[in-house]
């Protein structure tokens, strides 16, 4: 019997760690413990998505909620560490690159707990991020590093990484998808909002760079407005986002402009329908670059650079380096008339990568 405790604790986590839980529950020769560290704690961004993906309540929830980064990361890891005492795992598998990720790797390899590490190799190249700085010190201490594209593959080698840790397996992310698309489907929210199927575009904004300064916000705004010139607009806006714009007194303009839909954070399986019938999806996030390339929905990604090159190269998602709205008026007119790329489904995006990561597991 091996005993694998898996770390969550921010909304991406969630849609990771549901399909690797059902998987290892199908496995007797493992026992699954799943670990909340609290770092989302809005119940729209925590709660709703335990519930969704049928994941049990967790096994221990470290309620660490607020704070710096600094401060999250030592309080997750002073919390864990009980945690490890009492569990004593064979494993702790840590998914994605928030600070859960690496506070929870950090505890681990100072108990000489092994460490798995899924969605691994990934790099933008832009050391600002704090989730780039986690991804390097997290895959620099695993055991097994679990990769979703080949440039993980090839990133993982140049940093020197020995080839028996790298295991390339797919995405866990797009298992999620596989398996909750036809639920998300027969929901009704589209109609319930008075639209149609490529009736809207679809935006969420919430990280730093582009929400934290009034400026960024301005242009946010500015691109709200013109895009809202040719279709509904539907913006389910991220607490942070939300926060940000109250702070700088600029919600009521955002309010006001004409054919704009503001929302709140959206459930999974919502949000999962209301980007598969999106014309366009612009957007920040991460993981949305990913599971617009699956859906072959065309995706605008207000980043400099992606850690997730294959969603440019073969898939969908093209990126904005910047908050230009001129730039952004032309792409998005671009979409509208049809001129974007259709975009195809990268190597081992099949639904099936958590399978793939159990049978290692088991291997090892």
């Amino acid at each position: 019997m091996k005993k694998i405790l898996s770390i969550v604790g921010a909304r991406p986590n969630f849609m990771k760690v549901a399909p690797l839980h059902r998987a290892f529950q199908h496995h007797p020769a493992i026992e699954s413990k799943i670990i909340h560290t609290g770092q989302h704690y809005d119940a729209r961004m925590s709660d709703i998505f335990f519930n969704q993906l049928n994941l049990p309540q967790p096994d221990y929830y470290l309620g660490v909620a607020t704070g710096t980064h600094t401060q999250q990361t030592a309080e997750i890891m002073l919390k864990f560490e009980e945690v490890m005492g009492v569990e004593q795992p064979d494993w702790v598998l840590v998914v994605g690159d928030v600070t859960s990720t690496i506070a929870c790797a950090l505890v681990a390899v100072r108990m000489g707990v092994r460490i798995a590490h899924v969605e691994a190799g990934l790099r933008s190249g832009d050391r600002r991020m704090p989730e780039e700085i986690n991804r390097i010190l997290t895959d620099s201490i695993a055991d097994t590093l679990f990769v979703t594209e080949q440039a993980g593959v090839d990133n993982l080698k140049r940093e020197g990484v020995a080839d028996e840790k790298i295991q390339f397996v797919g995405n866990v992310m797009i298992d999620s998808l596989v398996h909750y698309r036809k639920k998300a489907n027969e929901l009704t929210s589209i109609k319930s909002l008075g639209l149609s199927p490529q009736g809207y575009v679809l935006i969420t904004m919430h990280r730093p760079a582009n929400v934290d300064a009034e400026t960024g916000l301005l242009r946010m705004i500015e691109i709200v407005a013109n895009t809202a010139q040719y279709k509904t607009v539907l913006f389910p806006m991220h607490p942070r986002t939300r926060t940000r714009l109250t702070e700088c007194g600029l919600m009521g303009q955002l309010m006001a402009i004409p054919n704009v839909q503001l929302l709140e954070p959206q459930g999974y399986l919502e949000f999962l329908n209301l980007m598969e019938h999106a014309v366009l999806v612009i957007t920040d996030s991460g993981g949305i670059q990913e599971e617009t390339t699956y859906l072959r929905v065309p995706c605008l990604t207000f980043r400099n650079s992606t850690e997730r090159p294959v969603t440019v190269e073969l898939g969908t998602n093209q990126l904005v380096a910047d908050l230009n709205a001129q730039t952004v008026r032309e792409k998005v007119l671009d979409v509208l008339n049809g001129r974007t790329k259709q975009g195809a489904i990268p190597p081992l995006w099949d639904g099936q990568a958590a399978g793939r990561i159990v049978t290692k597991l088991m291997e090892t």
